[in-house]
């Protein structure tokens, strides 16, 4: 991308300026920048670029600073510092595009439809992800789910509720309960999907097979896929999860009951204490000193 990266601060009407990547901002987030820049005033300029007007008048587009721009309109001021910087239109584009998706405010769907944005450009996924610093993989397979309008795979993955592997690996499992059920069975097996994550990946699918693949917007969706029998499978196969678990705990409190037991009597020897001595091997840890050696021994 060919840009110049040099730039000088001017003080620029706000009505001069065009947002080029306009974004839709939290309200309470906004009202924090402005009141903010009311309280301290604006810390960072915004970035712009130069553009002809009509009849020569000074017009700018807006490469980086939308929620700034818009603070100072809400808060009556005619004019705002800027960075003026000279750009492409697709330079501007894109970087505007990399700040929302570097913003950690972003809202997970708008930085996946700037990443299908940029694909609708022309570009293949090694130039998106060179342009935006993320991986080749991991835009490969967010195309891949924005092309199948798995919104709510998607925001699952953004939110790091879901492995973007399995969310992958359950849109190639098509529409089957069955399959999908399989394929988180086997994220689980593989250590992929743990804990608090194996529950949010089925809340995910849940609501998936019962209101769609999108994200509510208002709108009620027809229920379609779930049913009472698929979910007591769930429930069973969790069940049958934890009993299996507390099952290996207590096979490994017997183990370490036993282990502890013949180091004790180990501990008891004196010949044994002092042939650990002369080998250097006469430290314990805090936590086995207390359940192994015999009170008033020392090593």
């Amino acid at each position: 991308m060919n840009r110049k990266t040099r730039g000088s601060i001017k003080i620029i009407p706000v009505e001069s300026i065009e947002v080029l990547n306009h974004r839709e901002r939290n309200t309470k987030i906004f009202e924090e920048i402005t009141g903010n820049i009311r309280a301290v005033g604006l810390k960072k300029p915004i970035s712009v670029t130069p553009r002809p007007g009509p009849e020569g008048a000074e017009r700018y587009l807006l490469v980086c600073g939308e929620g700034r721009l818009n603070a100072f309109k809400a808060l009556g001021q005619k004019t705002i510092p800027a960075l003026v910087v000279e750009v492409s239109d697709e330079d501007a584009f894109i970087i505007s595009l990399s700040e929302n998706i570097a913003r950690r405010q972003s809202r997970p769907l708008e930085i996946l439809q700037a990443i299908k944005v940029l694909q609708d450009k022309g570009y293949d996924k090694k130039v998106i992800a060179a342009k935006t610093g993320l991986s080749a993989e991991y835009v490969g397979g967010i195309l891949l789910l924005l092309n199948q309008g798995e919104e709510r795979l998607l925001v699952a993955v953004q939110k790091g509720r879901m492995p973007l592997n399995t969310a992958l690996a359950i849109v190639r499992s098509g529409t089957s309960d069955t399959a999908i059920q399989a394929t988180l069975q086997q994220a689980y097996d593989s250590g992929e999907l743990r804990g608090r994550q194996l529950l949010e990946a089925k809340r995910v699918m849940e609501r998936r097979m019962a209101w769609g693949r999108t994200v509510d917007r208002g709108v009620p969706r027809k229920r379609t896929g779930i049913t009472s029998s698929s979910l007591v499978r769930t429930y069973q196969r969790e069940v049958d999860r934890q009993r299996l678990l507390v099952k290996k705990a207590e096979f490994a409190q017997q183990r370490l009951l036993f282990v502890t037991g013949a180091l004790h009597q180990l501990f008891s020897e004196e010949s044994f204490v002092h042939l650990l001595r002369a080998e250097g091997l006469d430290l314990l840890p805090k936590y086995l000193a207390e359940r192994i050696v015999p009170t008033g021994t020392a090593l």
